[in-house]
């Protein structure tokens, strides 16, 4: 009986080399299409991840800005003696740490204008770095805002230094990504 005759091999059926080619193109294909709809949802995972952890660093340092003298003239523990009243010596107009202070003995608002940290290490008040914040970058800025407008005016007049200060943290994810929070210190 030749192999032609052979009831087994008559109704035998597969897939030629060509439609296999054709199947392994069309699902490469496929793949590609999907890889590049599934990447950038997965990006935008990752940034709400890191924009909520910029908030909470933002937050935690507006607290600790907070609690925290509203001048070097007023006084430190709170409430008696403030800067620009009667018999009270008049705020300071300077913004910056005053003689070579850091961050560990930052003592009012105003030490922390200019406070950067933009190496992708952030240190707590202590100077410890923070490894959870490894890749972001902090920038802080304070001036006096006594029209509660969000600008800081260049001409300080002496009303304006003993009203408020406005306490700008921007915060810029490892994507790149940057969060302004803002906020008020009143001089009470």
């Amino acid at each position: 009986m030749l192999i032609s005759q052979c009831p087994y091999y008559l109704n035998q059926k597969g897939f030629t080399l060509i439609e296999t080619i054709v199947g392994m193109v069309v699902l490469a294909i496929s793949f590609s299409v999907l890889t590049t709809l599934i990447h950038p949802v997965a990006q935008q995972s990752a940034d709400q991840l890191h924009q909520v952890k910029a908030a909470e660093l933002a937050q935690s340092v507006l607290n600790e800005i907070q609690n925290k003298a509203f001048d070097n003239n007023s006084d430190m523990a709170g409430g008696r003696l403030r800067c620009g009243e009667t018999d009270a010596p008049d705020c300071s107009t300077d913004m910056g740490p005053e003689g070579g202070e850091t961050r560990t003995l930052f003592n009012d608002v105003d030490d922390y204008d200019g406070l950067n940290y933009g190496g992708g290490m952030i240190e707590n008040s202590q100077g410890e770095i923070l490894t959870l914040y490894i890749g972001y970058s902090m920038r802080i800025s304070v001036c006096n805002d006594a029209s509660y407008d969000g600008s800081c005016p260049n001409d300080i007049s002496k009303v304006a230094t003993s009203v408020a200060k406005l306490i700008t943290v921007t915060i810029t994810t490892p994507t790149d990504f940057s969060m302004s929070f803002s906020t008020y210190r009143a001089n009470f």
